[in-house]
Order: C-alpha cells, then structure tokens, then sequence
C-alpha cells in the first residue's frame, strides 16, 4: 500500500479539512441568499395573520361563557402536551422555569408559550446529542490523532456546553436584537402618541395610528402597538393589557410608558404632557447613550491604531527614505 503524506496541518487541525468545511458553508450561504433573493415574502403578510388571529382568541374569550372552553382556546398540540407529561415524569420540568422561558421568548417575539417546553426539551437533548456526535468523532474514530488528553477533554467539555446554552443563547441573541429594534423606535411612537392624543382620538386609536404609522420603519414596535391596541379594544381589564405591553417587551422605558398609562387610565391626568415630558426624556437618553459611544471610541480605537495603522504609516513614510539609503550605501565603491 501505497503511504499517503498527511495534509498541512496549524495546531494539530487540518488545513484541508478545515478549508473544505469553509468551502461546504460557504456554498450553502450563497444557495441560501439566492434561495432568500428569489423567494421574497411581504413580512406585513405574518403579522397581520398573527395579529388578526389574537384578535379572534380575544373575540372568542369574550364570547364563551364557560371556562372549560375558553381553556380550549389555548394553542397547545400533542406533541407539546406528550413532551410536558414526559419531562413532568422526569422531574427536570419545573413552573418557575417554564415561565421564565415564557417571557424569554416574549422578549424575543415568539408568543406561543407552548414553545417552552420544545426548548427545554432542546437543552436536555441538544447536549445528549452533541456530545454523542463530539465522542464519536474524537475517541472513537480518533479524527484527530495529534490532540492530547487536554485538547479532547476541552473540544468534549465545549460540545456539551454550546448543547446546552446554544438554545437558550440564540433566543437571548433575538431578544436582544428586538429590544434595540423598539428602543430605537419608542421616542418617534410617543411623538406621534402626543400628536394623536392632542388630536382627539382615544388611546386605542392612537395605538392603531402609531402602529400603522411606524409598521414600515420600526416593525417590532409597530406590532407591538397594535397588539397593545387589540387588547385594549377586547380585554375586560385595561390594565391587563398595558401590563402585558411590559411583559413582552424588556425595556425599562416601555415600563414608563405603561406606568403613564395606568395613572392616566385611573386617575384622568391629561395624556398628552405626560408622554411629551417622556418623549423627551428618551430622546435625551438616547443622544446620552450615542454620546457614550462616542466617548469610549478612543480608548477603543488606541489598539486597532497601534497594531495596524502606525506601522502602515511608518512603512510609508520611512520606506522611501530607507530605500534611498540603502542605495547610496549599495553605491559606494567598497575600500
């Protein structure tokens, strides 16, 4: 048989292998975008689905009577319900953990809660799976020969953590995403809160305008008003529905705004110099924060200055010079 040279290798990996991994994404990034280019959907077309569906529950909720149906209104499926009775025999399924699932996945946009319990079964199973697959491939089939005792420990260890906290991570990753989305949005909403309020129209309406006037530009927050406003027109308890605008939403200025609300609800305080005096507020908050960045950006920047651009200027600057010099010395004749 005929021995084969091993590949180049950078720290005990395979540079072929490691490019032909790269390669293989690579082609699957540019079939995706060409998938995503030709496919385009109008994401109005989701949300006023999801919307008009909530509208529906709240309708029928009212409507029944009884409350054994309105517990049927609840979106759940087998699947879901087999899952909790599963994990609930497990004893790794707890209330106070499935309802901070809950509101993670409010913070992020997701409003079926049933969804908790397919993501808590993910971080009991994505673990299981990933380090099945990182022990097949580093101890059994020993893919990587090179790697000491060390090295596979912590590759085994990382499997096991990113199963784990993968799940959980991206849903913090979109909830984080989200919350800039809306707090960038909040300060225009209240303007135009102000201009609907000094206008005449009720809070309902007003929530309806913002979130037609704003659905284009700011997406997460438009759906967020009108959700507000749905709510606000089927709800029994008013209240519950501004409480709900903070639920889903993890923003200390939305709390504000629902605060205001409430107090405005309950005690008739004019609507409108309220939330101009909070509109101004956030908009000072948020040049404070742009200012902020603005102020770190030095001390960011001193590195990145030091490492790259200096030598570069060095180079030419000096690089003549040195070049100059070194052909006179070259043309001096040797003694």
């Amino acid at each position: 048989m005929l021995n084969q040279s091993p590949g180049p290798t950078l720290l005990g990996v395979d540079v072929i292998f490691v490019g032909t991994i790269l390669a293989g994404c690579a082609a699957l990034a540019v079939i995706f975008a060409i998938y995503a280019a030709v496919t385009i959907k109008d994401p109005m077309a989701k949300r006023v689905k999801a919307l008009n569906s909530r509208r529906e529950e709240l309708k029928a909720g009212i409507v029944t009577a009884t409350a054994k149906k309105r517990t049927s209104l609840v979106r759940k499926t087998d699947q879901t319900e087999k899952m909790r009775d599963t994990l609930s025999g497990m004893k790794v399924l707890q209330q106070s953990q499935i309802e901070s699932i809950q509101q993670k996945m409010a913070h992020a946009g997701y409003r079926n809660k049933e969804t908790a319990v397919l993501i808590i079964a993910a971080r009991l199973v994505a673990p299981i799976i990933l380090g099945a697959i990182g022990f097949l491939v580093i101890y059994v089939i020993d893919y990587f020969p090179d790697w000491g005792s060390a090295k596979r420990v912590g590759a085994f260890g990382a499997m096991l953590l990113a199963g784990y906290k993968g799940p959980e991570m991206i849903l913090k990753n979109k909830a984080g995403k989200r919350t800039d989305a809306i707090r960038k949005g909040l300060p225009d909403a209240l303007d135009l809160l102000v201009i609907c309020a000094e206008a005449g129209l009720t809070v309902d309406a007003a929530f309806n305008r913002v979130a037609k006037e704003l659905g284009r530009a700011y997406p997460e927050l438009g759906d967020e008003f009108a959700l507000t406003a749905i709510e606000l027109s089927f709800l029994t308890e008013r209240k519950q529905a501004f409480d709900n605008l903070a639920y889903r939403v993890d923003l200390e200025s939305v709390r504000g705004v629902v605060t205001t609300m409430v107090q405005t609800e309950r005690y008739g305080t004019p609507l409108a110099s309220a939330l101009r005096v909070l509109s101004a507020e956030f908009r000072n908050e948020r040049m404070m924060r742009a200012e902020e960045k603005a102020a770190r950006l030095p001390a960011i920047m001193t590195i990145p200055l030091i490492m790259f651009i200096l030598p570069v200027l060095f180079i030419v600057i000096l690089g003549p010079a040195a070049c100059s010099i070194s052909d006179a010395f070259a043309a001096k004749p040797g003694r």
